[in-house]
Parts: structure tokens; C-alpha cells; sequence
């Protein structure tokens, strides 16, 4: 027994460093800030071309949505922003969790008048935390209210809580709060329906676990540990139903720290980011039936926050890519922290995977193909990278092609939203 348990450790501590091998290397033990630019846009100048949304407590921005206002034939893509100002002292991901009393903030943007504006929480209930994380919200037709949906890491557990938005009114009605038992560590959230949604659980041990909840989520993410989860909820319709969920089913098991996840614009493919991997899965989506059915991973070169499908069908991957810095960002260390964003398109038919090259994202001051191999099934570039300086701590990024703009959170930006001109 004694030899096998010898033999058994070092086993498991290789697979263990052959598993991560890849984050580590490039987000833990090696330090890119020194190699990354000021800032780099991938189309135009980021100095001139960028700016960022100024307003008291529009700081410490984690999340940002489109929100599709179709008027007609004309749909305006406006965003809805999570922000936490309080995020240094109440944070259930990275810590601490100090004081949760200060509440964070919801934003609305409007590209067609350049107009930010707070979001007003009406009825919301007095008392009530709320420390948004990620969002969603269903297109708007002629003027409807849409269903919103946002993750809230409140003091005592983390719920979801659903609102209804008008286009015409810059304030949401709390509709209700949403609880489980599978709500352990909510995170991410993917519509599939008014009524419906995919949502990411990133870790099973979380900080709120007495005495041992400073360790043992983080052991579950540099052990990169397959625990966290993707499931789809189904909600009863009627905001007064004594059982709002209708059904929980585990749509995506076994990811070392879930993340980000979105679904594509054809609706048959779920992509959901890895943290602690650095990496993408994706999966065939049954629309009926809303189950998914693993099909491929990407590896990207950063540590993997969220991810947003543009309308092309290209994956826009947001990420930090040196994580001891962000948490000594977190830890009120250090003032900023470095941000790169990525697109995966999809390989136009006909390509193979022999016909990926060695160099690729090569126009980059930091390309990505010194990070990570060559893409199977997709081609990777960069649209922005900052050491922290220009821009910190990029969590989301979303692309308007149409619009011509390139939008990016920042975890731990003072000014938490970066829009630029591409």
C-alpha cells in the first residue's frame, strides 16, 4: 500500500501539471505585462479610436449584453452593463467578502444618441443585496418589455434576479428572485427564451464556506478541478407561481471553473469558457430540447472570463492574461491589471487542419501563436490588448459589425466600459 501510494502521488501531480499545463505557462507563471502594449486595437488606432463611459459608479464593470431594440426594420443594439463599485470589498469569486452592504449598478447605453444612463430598480425589495454579476435580456419588439435576468452575488447565497426593461423608461421593475439548491455558485447566464436560460455555476467550494472558504475554491481552480457546471432552467411564466422553476436540468457537467457562455446566432452551438483551462468547449445544441452534446475545445491565450457570439458567428472571448496580477489587483495590491480580447471565427469550408500555420494573429505586439498552438477549427485574433495602462482587467468584449464598434469591460477598470471605432 505504502509503495502504491508513493507511486500515486507523483502520478497525480503530473497529470495534474500536464492538465493545466497551458494556463500555467502563460497566465501564472510567466508574466506577459512586460511584452504587452499600451493599447492595440485590432482596426484603427485604440488612442484615438477608443474612449471610455464616464459616470459616478460606472466602475468595475464584469458584465455587458446587447440588448436588441427592434423597432420595425430598424434594431437599435443597445447595452445593458453590470457594475460593482463595491467589488474590492465584496467579491464571492475572488474575495474578500467584507462589506456587501453598498449596492452595484445596472447601465443602459444607447450607441445611436451616445447616452448612458443608470438603470432605476423599482420595487426592488428593501434590504435585498445586490451585487450584479451576469446578464441577459430578451429582444424587445415594438416597444415590449423584455425579460431581464441578472446574477447576484448577495451576502448569504447568490440568486437570480428577474426584471422587465422598456425601451421608452431608463428603470427596471424587480419582477422576482430566483432560488435553487443547483444555483451554488451562479455566474453566466444565456438566454433560450423569455422564460428560459442556460447559466454557468463556476465553482462547487465557494468563499462563503465557513473557515475553510479562503481555501478551497481556490484549490478547486489551480487544481483545475471538472466540478463546476452549465444547466438550463425553465421558468413558470406567471411571476406569481409559487414554484418559479419548472425544471433544472445539467446541460454541460464536468468543467474546471465555468465562466462565460453564449449561444450562436443560428441556435445549434453553445460556447462556454473554461477559467482555470484557458480554454473554450463547445457544444452542439438541441434547440428543442435545449440538451448539449460536447463537440470540440479551443485553447486561447489568456485565463477566460466571458464570452459573446457577434453576428457573424465568431466567437468574442474576453480574458486576463496574467491572473497574480488581477488578484493582487483584487487583494488592493496593485492598480491595474493587463486585458487581451479575442475572436475565434470559424474555418471557412474547405480549410483543413493542415492548413494552419505555424504564425497566426502575427500583426499583434503580443500575437497569440506564442502563446498557443494553432487553432483545429478556428482562426484566432486579437481585436485588443492593453498591459493594464490604457485599459485594465478586460472581462467581456462584444462586437457590433454593423455598427463598426468593439466594446470592453473592465473587471477592475475605474472607468468600467471601453467603446471603440473599428
Amino acid at each position: 500500500m505504502m509503495r502504491f501510494s508513493r507511486a500515486l502521488i507523483p502520478a497525480l501531480l503530473a497529470a495534474w501539471l500536464y492538465r493545466g499545463r497551458h494556463s500555467f505557462l502563460n497566465s501564472i507563471f510567466t508574466n506577459p505585462i512586460p511584452h504587452l502594449p499600451d493599447a492595440y486595437l485590432y482596426s484603427g488606432d485604440a488612442l484615438s479610436s477608443c474612449e471610455t463611459l464616464k459616470a459616478p459608479d460606472l466602475k468595475y464593470c464584469e458584465d455587458i449584453t446587447f440588448w436588441d431594440v427592434h423597432n420595425g426594420d430598424n434594431t437599435e443594439k443597445r447595452l445593458i452593463i453590470t457594475c460593482d463599485a463595491g467589488r474590492k470589498e465584496w467579491n464571492t469569486v475572488m474575495g474578500p467578502l467584507q462589506n456587501p452592504e453598498p449596492h452595484g449598478s445596472l447601465w443602459v447605453y444607447s450607441p445611436s444618441e451616445d447616452k448612458h444612463v443608470r438603470i432605476v430598480l423599482d420595487n426592488y425589495p428593501a434590504g435585498h443585496d445586490f451585487h450584479p454579476l451576469g446578464i441577459e435580456v430578451y429582444p424587445s419588439y415594438s416597444g415590449n418589455a423584455s425579460n431581464m435576468y441578472v446574477v447576484n452575488h448577495a451576502r448569504d447565497r447568490t440568486t437570480i434576479e428577474q426584471f422587465v426593461i422598456s425601451p421608452s423608461s431608463p428603470s427596471a421593475k424587480y419582477v422576482r428572485t430566483l432560488t435553487s439548491p443547483w444555483f451554488i455558485a451562479p455566474n453566466a447566464l444565456a438566454l433560450t427564451s423569455p422564460d428560459s436560460f442556460y447559466v454557468t455555476n463556476d465553482h462547487v467550494m465557494t468563499r462563503r464556506l465557513s473557515y475553510v472558504g479562503h481555501v478551497l475554491p481556490l484549490a478547486e481552480t489551480l487544481l483545475t478541478l471538472p466540478l463546476s457546471f452549465a444547466a438550463h432552467v425553465t421558468l413558470d411564466p406567471n411571476p406569481a407561481s409559487e414554484s418559479p422553476i419548472v425544471s433544472h436540468s445539467i446541460a454541460a457537467p464536468f468543467i474546471p471553473f465555468a465562466n462565460g457562455v453564449s449561444i450562436s446566432p443560428s441556435g445549434d452551438e453553445v460556447a462556454i469558457a473554461s477559467t482555470s483551462l484557458s480554454q473554450i468547449f463547445f457544444y452542439e445544441r438541441n434547440a428543442t430540447t435545449n440538451e448539449l452534446k460536447y463537440k470540440s475545445m479551443e485553447k486561447v491565450p489568456f485565463t477566460t472570463d466571458n464570452v459573446n457570439y457577434d453576428e457573424s458567428g465568431a466567437l468574442i472571448v474576453g480574458g486576463h492574461p496574467h491572473f497574480p496580477t488581477l488578484a493582487s489587483v483584487a487583494a488592493k495590491k496593485a492598480d491595474v491589471a493587463p486585458s487581451w480580447v479575442v475572436a475565434l471565427t470559424p474555418r471557412t469550408l474547405g480549410e483543413s487542419e493542415s492548413e494552419s500555420r505555424t504564425e497566426f494573429d502575427s500583426s499583434v505586439p503580443l500575437p497569440a501563436h506564442q502563446k498557443v498552438p494553432p487553432p483545429k477549427n478556428y482562426e484566432i485574433q486579437t481585436l485588443f490588448q492593453s498591459n493594464g495602462n490604457f485599459f485594465s482587467s478586460s472581462s467581456t468584449g462584444l462586437r457590433d459589425l454593423k455598427a463598426g464598434k468593439l466594446y470592453v469591460a473592465g473587471l477592475y477598470a475605474d472607468e468600467g466600459v471601453l467603446v471603440c471605432k473599428v
